[in-house]
Formats: C-alpha cells, structure tokens, sequence
C-alpha cells in the first residue's frame, strides 16, 4: 500500500520528528510505501513546488495517515488535496474537541466514512 503521511515540517520538534520518522519506518518494513513529507518532498524548493511534490504523492497514495495540528498552514492543504481526491484517512494524532462543529471532528467524521 502507498502511504502519504500529513504532518508539521517546519513546526517539528525532535520529539516530534522522532515520532514521525519512527511511524514511517514500521510502515516500511510492514512493506507499505511511505512518502514523509520532511524526508521525501523537497523542502529546499519553493512553497509552489513542495505543494506540487505532495499533490503527486497524495494522489498516488491508496491512504492518507494524519498526524494532525491545527499550527501547520501546510497540513491544512495537504488535507484539502486528499479531502478532493476522496481518500481514505487513519489519523494518529488529532486535537481535542467538544461539542459542535470543528476541524478534529470533521476528520473523525471522514475517517468513519
């Protein structure tokens, strides 16, 4: 299966970026193919670019994995794109919410289908 995780890049702690990069490594020898963004996208390259580099792969993943902050400009795109290309979503990391509408729960929403 190919994967394309969302995350923060440019807001990643070390802790953080561990949890990440140790996620992706387990997909990997699961045998899933898995882009990550700070490994895999070109992050030197212009913010046009880097957003095209993750359109291709959000397109050509079967799944979308979610590690969600409501900080990152850039998980918000990449959500988009994926919402667009109707894929399905596991999230790992959300916010809390609690009564009404809000982003964390519309991702519950599409991950319950």
């Amino acid at each position: 299966m190919k994967i394309f995780i969302i995350c923060s890049v440019r807001q990643a702690t070390v802790e953080y970026s561990r949890k990440l990069y140790s996620y992706a490594h387990r997909l990997e020898q699961a045998g899933h193919e898995v882009h990550l963004p700070p490994r895999d996208t070109d992050q030197e390259a212009l913010g046009i670019d880097i957003c095209r580099q993750n359109k291709q792969a959000i397109k050509e993943a079967d799944e979308v994995h979610i590690f969600y902050s409501s900080q990152s400009q850039g998980t918000y795109f990449d959500l988009g794109m994926a919402f667009m290309e109707g894929k399905r979503i596991k999230i790992l990391q959300n916010e809390t919410y609690g009564i009404g509408k809000s982003f964390p729960r519309m991702l519950v929403e599409w991950e319950k289908g």
